[in-house]
């Protein structure tokens, strides 16, 4: 399963797995401490209105299963557990903000402050994605670059004072140099320096991998990984190299 980590941008290629990705991330900081897992709430603010109720029922249930799956006994002990067990408790505990403009967006990481202040149980905010209104409706790009330098720095502030992850799904784009077109990160290179950490989602073949691009305090890794029923999870590959992304 992946990990959390503070600060971070995930990259990939505009694909329907991704929503995987980013809602699994929502599911899994919700997992109970008794069971291993934070028992935290996550906030999902949702850019594109690409958020599906179904897919994260199903992904709970697949988390949910696992749960039952290595703990079999632990949920009968109390009410409160067999309580949490259920794919309704994850949904609820899911704060779904739907923005449709880039002031909307502003407006709401704005409010964050605020609203994490009075849900002290929140452990992650998942933006999905931080590009979509600022590429479709932002035409003057040195004002773009100095609104999402502001929008970074105050994520950065609100990862470290609430003690939670933040993670910016990003989008690539083609631009074309030394005579070919190259995959580059959407919204420019200051940008793509600004998140303390950066994952690149990405196929290889028929195979998916997760690839560690950067990192403070962590190696430089890739990892594969499967999308099922249940939701992300482990997979073993062969040996791959990861697409280039300028």
């Amino acid at each position: 399963m992946f990990c959390l980590l503070m600060n971070t941008c995930a990259i990939g290629l505009p694909t329907k797995y991704k929503l995987f990705f980013r809602i699994q991330l929502a599911i899994n900081v919700q997992i109970p401490v008794e069971y291993g897992g934070l028992g935290g709430k996550a906030v999902y603010i949702d850019t594109e209105g690409s958020f599906m109720v179904e897919r994260v029922y199903q992904i709970a249930e697949g988390c949910i299963s696992d749960i039952l799956e290595h703990f079999p006994h632990s949920h009968e002990k109390s009410s409160s557990g067999q309580k949490q067990l259920q794919p309704e408790h994850f949904l609820a505990d899911i704060y779904y903000f739907r923005i449709c403009s880039y002031t909307e967006q502003i407006a709401a990481i704005n409010y964050l402050e605020k609203f994490l202040g009075e849900h002290k149980d929140v452990r992650i905010v998942i933006i999905d994605s931080v590009t979509f209104h600022f590429r479709q409706d932002f035409d003057d790009l040195a004002l773009r670059t100095r609104v999402l330098s502001g929008l970074s720095l105050k994520l950065m502030k609100i990862a470290k004072a609430y003690n939670l992850a933040v993670v910016l799904l990003n989008q690539v784009t083609t631009k074309f140099t030394e005579g070919s077109f190259q995959l580059t990160l959407a919204l420019g290179d200051s940008w793509s320096h600004s998140c303390t950490n950066r994952l690149i989602l990405y196929w290889n073949g028929n195979e998916r991998y997760a690839h560690l691009d950067k990192s403070p305090s962590l190696p430089v890794a890739s990892a594969p990984y499967a999308v099922t029923g249940k939701g992300i999870r482990d997979a073993v590959s062969s040996n791959h190299k990861r697409v280039r992304v300028m």
